[in-house]
């Protein structure tokens, strides 16, 4: 007498299958999930350190030449001599380019400033590019 035994087949069945990729998913949804915020916390990182950076180039600027530059001079008069009045005594490029915000836009700059009367204001106009919105960042805010 022969015994004939069937040997069964390995492999996953179907169900195996789904519950596998059902939990896959879940766990990735839930890394995306807490993934999502970090690109925009990155960027006001950068926002709040191009401001320090402008912060003391101005200072540099004020120390070398006396003075601030005039709102209408900016933050291109540490990039090139200004042409306007008051025309800094000594004079000497302080950044190679001007810096951007990482949505694009050029950051804003007030002598005397609107929140440091006596001092000046460096802000990014946030996301939205609008000035005067809530998702502004300034050197007030550091």
């Amino acid at each position: 007498m022969k015994h004939t035994t069937k040997r069964k087949q390995g492999g996953f069945t179907l169900m195996e299958m789904v519950l596998v990729l059902g939990i896959i998913a879940l766990l990735a949804g839930t890394g995306i999930a807490f993934l999502v915020g970090v690109g925009d916390f990155g960027k006001e990182t950068k926002v709040k350190a191009d401001l320090n950076t402008l912060a003391s180039a101005l200072r540099a600027y004020e120390a070398q030449s006396l003075t601030l530059p005039t709102s209408r001079q900016g933050l291109q008069a540490l990039v090139e001599r200004p042409g306007s009045k008051p025309q800094p005594k000594s004079w000497r490029q302080f950044l190679k380019k001007p810096l951007l915000d990482p949505w694009g836009n050029e950051y804003q700059y007030s002598f005397p400033g609107n929140h440091d009367p006596k001092g000046f204001d460096l802000s990014s106009n946030g996301p939205d590019g609008k000035p005067g919105t809530p998702d502004d960042i300034g050197n007030w805010d550091l």
